[in-house]
C-alpha cells in the first residue's frame, strides 16, 4: 500500500497565495477526482507535488510513505513513485521514445532486455500506431495521439502515484475512452502483481478536470471541489452530478469563481509543448 498524503498545504506564485490548505491523501487503488473552476489552482496542486520551478511552498507538507516529497527535487519525486501526466505534452525533436523509456528504466534500476516488445504490447492497449514509437517524442502527433503517448509512458513506468492534470483536454472520445480506461485498469490491479514490466501493484491516482465526461471512463472513488485554492467539498461519485447539475455557485460564492487570483493568471506563462516545459519539469 502506498500513500500520497498532502496536508494544510499553502503556495505561492510570484508572491500571490494560490493554495490555500489543501488537505488530500490518495492511496494504492483509489481514483480522486479534484474538479474546479478556471483559477482554482489546480494545476498549481499538481506543479507543487512534482517540484516545478516558480512555486513556493509556504506552509503544509506533501508525504510519500512518509517520506517528504517537498525536499526532493523533481527527478528523485519520479523515481520514488510519483508520475504526472501533462495536459500539454512537450515535444521534443531528435529524441524518440525508446531513448526516453531507456533512460528512465535505467534511473530506476530496471532491466532495458525486452523494452521494444513492452512498448509495442502497450502501444496495442491503447491503440497507439506504432509507428509513432520510432518518431522524436510527440512531434506532429496530434493532441489525441501525444495523450496516448503520455498514457503509455505512465504504463511502462508502473509509477506508485499518478497525477493527470487534464487528461481529457483535447481528447476525442476514442482516445478519452482508450486513456481513461487503461488508467483505471492500473488502479485496479492487485497489489501482488507481478508484472514484467515492474512496479508496485495498484495504482493510486489524482486526476484534475474541470469536466465530468473523463470520470464516466475513469470512475473516481472520491470527489472534490478545489475553490480558490481550497478543497470546498468532498464526497463519492455523485459530487460530480451535483456539480453538472447546479454548477460550481452550488458550493462556493460567486465572486470565489472569478480568476484574477487564480493560477491561471498567476502562474508563469508557459508555451504548450514548448522544450521550457519539459526542462522546468
Amino acid at each position: 500500500m502506498t500513500t500520497l498524503e498532502i496536508r494544510d498545504l499553502h503556495a505561492t506564485v510570484g508572491g500571490t497565495e494560490i493554495l490555500r490548505g489543501i488537505d488530500l491523501t490518495v492511496s494504492s487503488g483509489e481514483v480522486h477526482a479534484v474538479m474546479g473552476p478556471n483559477g482554482a489552482g489546480k494545476s498549481t496542486l499538481s506543479a507543487v507535488v512534482m517540484g516545478k520551478p516558480g512555486y513556493t511552498v509556504t506552509s503544509g507538507a506533501v508525504t510519500l510513505d512518509g517520506v517528504d516529497v517537498l525536499a526532493m527535487p523533481p527527478w528523485e519525486r519520479a523515481v520514488a513513485g510519483l508520475h504526472l501526466v501533462m495536459q500539454y505534452p512537450t515535444e521534443v525533436p531528435g529524441v524518440q521514445l525508446h531513448d526516453v523509456m531507456s533512460e528512465a528504466f535505467a534511473a530506476r534500476g530496471r532491466s532495458v532486455d525486452g523494452l521494444d516488445e513492452l512498448l509495442r504490447a502497450e502501444a496495442g492497449r491503447i491503440n497507439f500506431d506504432e509507428r509513432f514509437l520510432d518518431r522524436a517524442l510527440n512531434v506532429d502527433l496530434s493532441g489525441g495521439e501525444k495523450k496516448r503517448n503520455e498514457t503509455l509512458q505512465l504504463a511502462m513506468l508502473r509509477p506508485r502515484i499518478a497525477i493527470l492534470d487534464e487528461l481529457d483536454s483535447g481528447l476525442d472520445i476514442d482516445a478519452l475512452r482508450d486513456c481513461a480506461r487503461r488508467v483505471e485498469d492500473l488502479s485496479n490491479e492487485a497489489a501482488d502483481s507481478d508484472h514484467p514490466e515492474g512496479g508496485h501493484g495498484s495504482l493510486g491516482v489524482l486526476i484534475i478536470t474541470h469536466y465530468s465526461r473523463v470520470l464516466s471512463e475513469l470512475p473516481p472513488d472520491h470527489v472534490h471541489i478545489l475553490v480558490k485554492g481550497r478543497i470546498v467539498a468532498s464526497g463519492g461519485p455523485e459530487l460530480a452530478d451535483r456539480l453538472d447539475a447546479e454548477g460550481y455557485t452550488a458550493f462556493a460564492p460567486e465572486e470565489d469563481l472569478k480568476v484574477e487570483t487564480g493560477d491561471d493568471h498567476a502562474k508563469p506563462v508557459e508555451r504548450p509543448g514548448s522544450l521550457d516545459d519539459l526542462f522546468a519539469l
